[in-house]
């Protein structure tokens, strides 16, 4: 079939023509209408801009006539569909399943060319495009506000989708230096909008780092970056369309290096051979192209020279994103509003911690999220459980908390235990508890509605109450999952939030959790719709359907014209496991009064506040171990530090060596689980040889060990937006190649994870960032141009290094957080090539609520400079009196040192040839600073 489906076409090659002639982009408006120094294109500028492109593009056409004149059928093709370049063509067809012909296409009043179809059965250039000249909006008026402009957009010739609108407004605001928020919407007539919070901008950015012009007809947004001049954005390369169900618009891009747009199984660095993201929740084993469990419309981009921007679109309907080579981007959505938010960075740090000022911070994790969690489908009895929670104990491997999947349920209702089976649960529990252990069992968003009036007090309740979602004729949408008939509660509805939490109550006072899992809450379905189908209507067969897995909306899912108490389910749909999320930890404060802990599958922007997420069904298959990177990776990008895969794989078979070398990349996951399906042996450490579970056991160690490091990186994260897991290009940005790195990720600034991601291997080849960088085990030292080195990696061994200048807080490991807790402290110094070094660390009970904002921590900053280490409490705690610091380790001491002064007075001290100086039994307190020098 043609390609023109879900691919990108040109409609306008203005990035060339806007940015050559000076005279063009520049039009001074009268005072009234624009401040002094806004400017805008002039309106012939878009017309002699053609004639720019077309001298700039004679090669080119020349090229495409070469291509078509081979006996092309029937009319000769108007020359301004000639001028457009194939990687600009932007497709004015994108519908799949259809044959786009050339009577379709010029239909339309687009451009039709045929194409060689790429290998492979992928879509490739569209043979339906749109001509330069294509009918789009026109900017009317513009005039200043307080906080940026207003605007009238009006669209004169309407395009080919149903109830078109005519006029938009634009509003335009400076809200702070790196960040910029345009929003366009019906002018005359309420839509739609996600009900998300975010902040408000209560005066215009005094010195923003961007310039934004605007083309008027067509209409369009030219952002530059004001150092660089690199125009960021400019949607004049495609028509803008706005009927209530279509929406779309296009941007060429500065460069091809795209990250973010989730939620997808790929590399993180996206291809942009015509390739199309599609963002609508979907339960589905995470497979390359499909749609999956969350929507992320966002994107990181890097420029070139290292900077970086981000665009939010906030918008939380049924959306594809097609990228192109030109390179191009298209925002495809059916409902809503477009709201842009654009952040400037300039660094890739910058723009993730300024997305999160708008989506908010995530939520502090209890230090006993951030230990090692086990699970499995399957275990079949609380008793089995048990065994395994004590065998793990047997064998001295560290775990904080184990885990059930719905065999714990009696018939798979939520809020139940199985009385027969799981009869020892409560006895479980406490076991954990005396342990210092926790528990986390899992819940389903879908009631069973079937049992006998009176005999299961969820749905009697929710029924009672109208918490479920409901069809157009206001009965409960009856789906299918794991316990048969099902409701769905509707988490839009502040009410269903109070029903949840005495639910949860109720089952706490039997079986008291600590955590909750929250499945299946995109929401999942096993039937498409609902068990009568979906009503015909323009909900569930919109005029446009994107490239959902399943080709429609109802797709194992429930109707998109269910009725929710906010909206109906075709605006909520991606917004389900997000309501949710904020639901149970809501709930779980009230019950336990301490940081909650939840685990979600679906997610939307602004999920890290209440949950983190776990990448979903995998397999047992090396390829998916490898994908679990760019997936953590690209989390962090969408604020949700709290993230990692199942360890050793979900479905399908582990083998000894994939599950031992899964276990050493699982252990610097932040969030680490390793969970099994049913019926497939079992894969915890304690199954393995002996040399395969010590081999597991020292990677868990190795990960306890630098819990204070991994807590510390969580403070950040829930103070201002630092990543936790962080690509190599966020710290290297400069450094092109860093940019496609996907297979080693960083903690922090400083930790570099190099795992071995294929069978039969004793060595792996990583890059290694221009500097010094030393063994996190040895402290023996590399000194890299930038490169990529073969390190030794023997089955037990994980490749660690330290980046220079960093100080990590370390500690000596328990089997459990709170075991390694009590510990004493060791301080690992990685001296730059300047002979410094800086680090920090956050200190609290791990526990309490807001322990930050209510002053309840401690934090301590250490330094090197001139071979002296400072130990400085910034702010102290209670916590931190029963702390101490034993041993200080200071990689690339160059010179072996005569004496070491601690506070003044000599102490023992050890030096290896490997320049390693070691200072033990310091007896420390952490609640008091101290200086150690070596002379």
């Amino acid at each position: 079939m043609p390609l023109s489906a879900r691919t990108m076409k040109s409609y306008q090659k203005l990035t060339t023509a806007v940015l050559q002639p000076a005279a063009c982009r520049v039009e001074e408006e009268g005072a009234a209408q624009m401040s002094a120094g806004r400017r805008k294109l002039a309106p012939w500028c878009v017309g002699s801009g053609l004639l720019v492109a077309a001298v700039l593009l004679s090669a080119t056409t020349v090229w495409v006539l070469r291509q078509v004149s081979g006996g092309w059928p029937g009319p000769t093709l108007p020359p301004k569909c000639l001028l457009v370049p194939e990687s600009h063509r932007f497709d004015c067809y994108p519908e799949r399943h259809v044959v786009v012909t050339r009577e379709l296409c010029e239909s339309r009043g687009c451009c039709f060319i045929e194409s060689l179809p790429p290998a492979g059965g992928k879509r490739g250039v569209p043979w339906c495009f749109y001509p330069p000249d294509f009918p789009s909006y026109t900017l009317d008026s513009l005039n200043q506000t307080a906080l940026g402009m207003v605007g009238l957009l009006v669209r004169r010739e309407k395009a080919y989708y149903p109830r078109d609108i005519e006029m938009l407004r634009l509003d335009v605001e400076f809200e702070t230096d790196t960040r910029l928020h345009i929003k366009l919407t019906d002018a005359a007539n309420p839509r739609y909008e996600v009900p998300l919070e975010v902040p408000r901008a209560m005066k215009r950015a005094e010195n923003p780092i961007y310039t934004l012009d605007f083309s008027r007809d067509p209409f369009g947004v030219l952002l530059r970056r004001r150092a660089t001049g690199t125009v960021l954005l400019n949607t004049t390369v495609a028509p803008l369309i706005f009927a209530d169900q279509f929406l779309q618009i296009a941007t060429s891009l500065p460069s091809r290096f795209l990250y973010g747009l989730g939620e997808h199984r790929g590399t993180l660095l996206h291809n942009l051979d015509w390739s199309t993201l599609t963002l609508w929740a979907r339960d589905v084993s995470p497979t390359e192209s499909f749609n999956l469990y969350g929507a992320h419309p966002f994107y990181l981009l890097m420029e070139e020279g290292g900077d970086a921007h981000g665009v939010f679109l906030l918008n939380s309907n049924a959306m594809e994103v097609v990228l192109q080579p030109a390179p191009g981007l298209t925002w495809r959505t059916i409902g809503g509003v477009l709201d842009f938010y654009i952040f400037l960075g300039p660094d890739p740090n910058m723009v993730i911690q300024q997305y999160q000022q708008v989506i908010g911070f995530p939520a502090m994790p209890p230090l006993w999220a951030l230990g090692f969690h086990l699970c499995r489908w399957g275990y079949g009895s609380s008793n089995e459980t048990w065994q395994t929670v004590r065998a793990m104990r047997n064998y001295q491997i560290p775990q904080d908390a184990q885990w059930n999947d719905i065999d714990y349920m009696d018939g798979y209702r939520d809020f139940t235990f199985n009385p027969q089976k799981f009869a020892s649960l409560p006895s479980l529990v406490e076991d954990l508890h005396k342990h210092g252990q926790y528990y986390v069992i899992i819940l389903d968003p879908g009631i069973s509605s079937t049992n006998p009036h009176g005999s299961y007090w969820p749905f009697d309740e929710g029924l009672k109450r109208g918490l479920f979602l409901n069809t157009t004729q206001g009965q409960p949408l009856i789906g299918q999952v794991w316990p048969g008939f099902t409701a769905f509660a509707d988490f839009s509805n502040p009410d269903t939030h109070q029903w949840w939490l005495e639910n949860l109550q109720h089952f706490h006072a039997h079986v008291p959790f600590d955590g909750l899992w929250i499945d299946m809450n995109e929401p999942s379905n096993f039937m498409d719709g609902s068990e009568d189908g979906c009503p015909p209507g323009e909900l569930d067969s919109p005029p446009y359907t994107p490239a959902v897995l399943g080709d429609s909306l109802s797709a194992k899912t429930v109707c998109a014209s269910a009725k929710q108490k906010a909206s109906v389910h075709y605006n909520l749909h991606n917004l389900y496991g997000l309501m949710e999320a904020k639901a149970t930890a809501s709930a779980l404060i009230q019950i336990q009064g301490k940081r909650p802990f939840v685990i979600s599958r679906s997610t939307f922007p602004s999920q890290g506040r209440y949950s983190g997420h776990w990448l979903g069904d995998n397999r047992s298959q090396w390829k998916d171990m490898y994908y679990s990177i760019p997936g953590l990776l690209s989390f962090s990008l969408f604020g949700i530090p709290l993230v990692g895969a199942d360890i050793c794989g979900f479905s399908g078979s582990t083998s000894e060596e994939l599950c031992t070398r899964w276990m050493q990349l699982g252990a610097f996951y932040p969030f680490a689980r390793n969970h099994n399906t049913q019926n497939e042996k079992a894969q915890d450490p304690t199954v393995f040889s002996p040399a395969a579970r010590t081999a597991m056991k020292n990677a868990l160690l190795t990960r306890y060990s630098l819990l204070p490091f991994l807590y510390t990186l969580f403070h950040r994260a829930h103070l201002q937006g630092d990543t936790v897991a962080r690509p190599l290009f966020f710290e290297f940005p400069w450094d092109v190649a860093t940019l496609g790195l996907d297979r080693q990720f960083l903690w922090g600034r400083s930790l570099l994870v190099t795992p071995v991601l294929e069978p039969g291997v004793e060595s792996v080849t990583g890059y290694v960032p221009r500097g010094v960088w030393y063994d996190f085990y040895t402290g023996s030292s590399v000194n890299s141009s930038g490169e990529m080195l073969k390190m030794s990696a023997p089955l037990e061994h994980l490749n660690l290094h330290v980046r220079e200048g960093a100080i990590l807080p370390t500690q000596k490991p328990g089997t459990t957080s709170e075991a390694t807790r009590g510990n004493p402290l060791r301080l690992i110094v990685a001296l730059s090539s300047s002979a410094t070094a800086w680090g920090d660390l956050f200190w609290d009970d791990g526990e309490s609520l807001d322990t930050f904002e209510r002053g309840n921590y401690s934090y301590l900053v250490f330094n090197v400079t001139q071979n002296i280490f400072t130990s400085t409490v910034l702010h102290a705690s209670t916590e931190a009196t029963e702390v101490t610091i034993g041993t200080l380790s200071i990689f690339g001491v160059r010179e072996p040192p005569s004496k070491v002064l601690l506070n003044g007075q000599e102490k023992p001290f050890s030096y290896l040839d490997n320049q390693v100086l070691t200072v033990s039994d310091l007896g420390l307190s952490l609640s008091q600073g101290f200086s150690l020098q070596w002379l």
